[in-house]
């Protein structure tokens, strides 16, 4: 170790080589005996004159070698992970760096809740934002009652395959009996789940029906109810409903109809769905029609309809399952379609009047409500399997088009007032465009009517 006098003090400071990363002798201060420190430029103004090396011998020249080591060397570093207080130098940095110690078992717990959380909130996408897209427009359940007594099991088979073939092809549909023992968890029986391409399985397996135990009317309306609200079920984009095909009027094991009215109230209110009921008595016996029609009431449904042959229940199933449908989904196409249009007529006699800024509002509000009745031409097209379906189907298609026409003939007018062109050209292209809607629209009418006089 040696000694060197500071140039500019005279005090004396222990400086001890090191190797530096080229292979250059460095000094590394290992701290201040008093003295002064030499600043960095100070040092280098002196440092790069020559040095002979002669001066003070051997030992000079080894002096020269570690001072130059000092100049053309890499800078030191030095490891202060574990330093605290203040660093002293023009050229000294301090990093200090913290490490939090977390034990092994919160880490894990930290990470699973992180996976969690992501999880929950994939599925909150799927479940909200997904999964309704892909819904069906209609679900629709069988429960059909196999009990004792029900004698034309078969015939109720027939006509389930019959209508079948009719149903729309984004309706999702079940099967369901009821019949067995009071109390016993077999008393109902889902046969076919949900689902938009199980005709054939809903087929069979109605093909396959045989009597069985007492009419537990009750018991099946209940778990038919719970087939809508299981886990990620998917609830319809238009109309959830259960068709209940029977031969017996009261349920054998709660012959209370007024707490079987209450208990089916209470369980549609849990299931906070939505639910159309629609009860098919088949051969019932005058004597129990009444407690039927109750039950009705106890699930918001219309009064039963009654049927006594095969024709009239082939009638009756096929009127709610596949005409029912037809009615509502192109009268709510009409619904959606009119106002438009009659907010383009406001629009179009404020044209003749001179109120130019109104038209232009009334107009604007007509195209942004024509959006929507996309759901409902969709079931239709999906329904059109018979002459009159294909036809409401196809009178959708055109109002929506004469709609648009109507909308682009009353802007062409507005267009023509502002430029202060004559009105009379544009205007009787409205006329001609309003007319044709209009017919278009009472075609459909006309079709509805036929229909609807096939209620059962």
């Amino acid at each position: 170790m040696e000694r060197h006098n500071n140039p500019h003090t005279g005090a004396k400071r222990a400086e001890q080589p090191t190797e530096s990363p080229n292979g250059l002798d460095c000094v590394r201060d290992d701290g201040i005996d008093g003295g002064e420190h030499r600043s960095g430029e100070e040092s280098d103004v002196r440092d790069l004159a020559p040095r002979s090396g002669t001066g003070g011998g051997e030992g000079g020249g080894k002096r020269g070698k570690r001072e130059q080591g000092v100049r053309a060397g890499k800078a030191a570093s030095y490891d202060l992970t574990q330093a605290r207080g203040v660093l002293i130098g023009d050229y000294g940095r301090q990093v200090n760096r913290f490490i939090l110690g977390i034990p092994r078992s919160l880490r894990i717990t930290i990470i699973l809740a992180t996976l969690l959380a992501l999880l929950a909130g994939a599925a909150w996408i799927v479940v909200e934002k997904v999964l309704p897209e892909y819904a069906p427009t209609y679900k629709t359940e069988f429960l059909v009652d196999v009990a004792e007594g029900a004698e034309d099991v078969a015939g109720i088979g027939d006509s389930l395959r019959t209508v079948l073939g009719n149903s729309g092809d984004s309706e999702a549909m079940a099967l369901r009996t009821f019949g067995g023992e009071c109390g016993s968890k077999d008393n109902t029986t889902r046969h076919v789940d949900f689902g938009t391409g199980n005709r054939q399985q809903i087929s069979e397996a109605a093909g396959a029906l045989s009597r069985s135990g007492k009419p537990t009317l009750m018991r099946g309306i209940v778990e038919a109810v719970e087939d809508f609200s299981r886990p990620f079920g998917e609830e319809a984009k238009q109309v959830n409903r259960i068709i209940v095909i029977t031969r017996h009027g009261q349920d054998a094991c709660d012959p209370d109809t007024a707490f079987v009215e209450r208990e089916i109230r209470t369980r549609l209110a849990a299931a906070g769905l939505a639910i159309d009921f629609r009860l098919i008595g088949y051969q019932v016996p005058d004597e129990q029609r009444e407690r039927l029609q109750r039950l009705a009431t106890g699930a918001n449904a219309p009064e039963p309809s009654f049927a006594e042959t095969p024709e009239q229940l082939n009638d009756t199933l096929d009127w709610f399952t596949n005409v029912e449908p037809l009615l509502r989904n192109s009268q709510e196409v009409i619904s959606i379609l009119n106002p438009p249009v009659e907010q383009v007529n406001r629009g179009v006699k404020a044209i003749t009047e001179g109120r130019l800024d109104t038209a232009e509002t009334t107009l604007a509000g007509a195209r942004e409500a024509m959006l929507g009745a996309e759901v409902e031409v969709q079931d239709l097209a999906g329904r059109a399997k018979t002459p009159e379906a294909r036809d409401l189907h196809a009178g959708a298609v055109r109002l929506r088009t004469l709609q648009q026409d109507v909308v682009t003939a009353a802007g062409d007018a507005l267009d023509a007032a502002r430029a202060g062109e004559q009105l009379k050209p544009t205007l009787g292209a409205y006329e001609e465009a309003a007319n044709e809607y209009n017919d278009a629209v009472a075609a459909m009418n006309t079709t509805l009517a036929v229909l609807r006089a096939r209620s059962p």
